[in-house]
């Protein structure tokens, strides 16, 4: 698809442009794909957790691809309305695993991981199905997998409280790794650099995911 149509996707995906045309594609095309991606990335985070011996998240009804079990009902709003939103997190237990920091990294980096399998299968359906690039189909397989990209490149920056924050820490020295944990105490803050108009780091993290799903989709050949 020509540039144009990559950033306007772009654009959307940074929450601007409301009640629109562009907010009618959000509603009826972009959020069901963002409904399929969180979806499967907080199951990964569940069943990675099961995996390495923590059952919290299976004990809760987590460990389960019933988008239901995983929709916070605010965050759900929010994303339709401000095109930013957030799903329940998935409970853990961090003491459960026989390496705490090395295993909590792994839980983190499986949702992520997870929308960028999505993203990659996507985009060899699109390679092998898809003629026409200007078609509905191709459309729909270009949103999906640019929305996978996003919320796997958004996950893994290292603040809390999201994902990369936790994979950051396994790497960090022993007597680092609590004053990194008690960042968790401003993460509403830390989201709000990210996130709000007038944040002077908004605009580093808006040019840093738009890079990232060019080069990506670029690779899978969108």
């Amino acid at each position: 698809m020509i540039l144009s149509k990559r950033f306007l996707l772009i654009k959307l995906i940074m929450f601007t442009n409301f009640f629109t045309q562009e907010f009618l594609y959000w509603v009826i095309v972009a959020v069901p794909s963002i409904l399929i991606a969180s979806t499967v990335h907080e199951y990964a985070h569940a069943y990675s957790a099961f995996r390495l011996g923590d059952a919290t998240a299976k004990a809760e009804g987590r460990l389960t691809l019933n988008p239901i079990k995983h929709i916070d009902p605010l965050g759900a709003l929010s994303m339709i309305l401000f095109r930013f939103g957030w799903s329940k997190p998935v409970p853990i237990n961090e003491y459960n695993f026989d390496n705490r920091e090395v295993s909590t990294a792994i839980v983190a980096f499986a949702g992520p991981l997870s929308n960028l399998v999505l993203a990659g299968i996507t985009g060899i359906v699109n390679f092998l199905l898809v003629k026409d690039p200007n078609s509905l189909i191709a459309f729909l397989l270009y949103t999906f997998a640019t929305i996978n990209i996003a919320l796997a490149v958004f996950n893994l920056i290292p603040i809390p409280p999201l994902d990369g924050h936790k994979i950051v820490r396994a790497f960090l020295p022993k007597n680092l790794q609590y004053s990194w944990e008690k960042l968790e105490k401003y993460s509403v803050f830390l989201i709000l650099l990210l996130i709000l108009p007038f944040s002077p780091i908004r605009d580093l993290v808006f040019n840093f995911i738009s890079k990232a799903l060019e080069t990506s989709l670029r690779i899978l050949g969108f």
